[in-house]
């Protein structure tokens, strides 16, 4: 693959790796209320789905459940409910950001990855990417090559955004010892994945 396609690449995919969405904010919530460590062993769920994606996407698959109106449909309507779900776990979780909210007993990192690969796997328009933005910088001559190189780079970015989130979650640190932040702070997350859950749950599969 040409240095130049990278060049391109790479700014391009990193804009989308840190776009604020429903696993960016488990990352930030996640560090706020268990620390770095938690938040990035619990990204991994998200990695094995956004990888699972993109090899669906090398396939040829994954423009196949973009093309049907049923599977989009379905799995919008169940990632949107999930997200919902959440919202509503945090919402009512009153003053902490604790394990209970998302419901991971003792804060195990099993459960937060669990978490992560379900929210990034509800949302069928996460493929999209795969299918739409990944095959412009694709050589036609060295297909294989070129989609592993940028799966590949859009996994380590996609790790690096995830540190940030969860980095700017841990500095949330000081005001987890204050029972009114804590209480605000619960419902700005719970509020706002309902509000992916709704924003997700009323998106129309994209024409083409």
């Amino acid at each position: 693959m040409p240095i130049e396609t990278l060049i391109l690449f790479i700014p391009a995919c990193f804009a989308l790796n840190m776009a604020f969405g429903p696993n960016n904010l488990l990352s930030l919530t996640i560090g706020a209320g268990h620390g770095m460590r938690v938040a990035m062993l619990g990204s991994l769920g998200r990695l094995v789905a956004f990888a699972l994606m993109i090899a669906i996407s090398a396939l040829g698959m994954g423009a196949l459940l973009m093309a049907s109106e049923l599977a989009f449909t379905l799995v919008k309507l169940a990632g949107a409910a999930y997200l919902v779900w959440l919202g509503l776990r945090l919402l009512r979780s009153g003053g902490a950001i604790d394990a209970r909210a998302l419901r991971a007993p003792q804060g195990r990192p099993r459960d937060f990855m669990r978490q992560e690969f379900l929210v990034a796997a509800g949302n069928p328009k996460a493929i999209l990417i795969f299918t739409a933005f990944f095959p412009q910088f694709v050589a036609p001559l060295a297909y294989w090559q070129s989609f592993l190189l940028l799966g590949a780079v859009f996994l380590l970015l996609e790790v690096i955004a995830i540190a940030v989130y969860a980095y700017f979650g841990t500095r949330l640190t000081g005001l987890m010892r204050n029972a009114r932040s804590l209480h605000w702070i619960n419902r700005i997350s719970g509020g706002t994945m309902i509000a992916f859950g709704a924003a997700l749950a009323l998106s129309r599969r994209p024409a083409g």
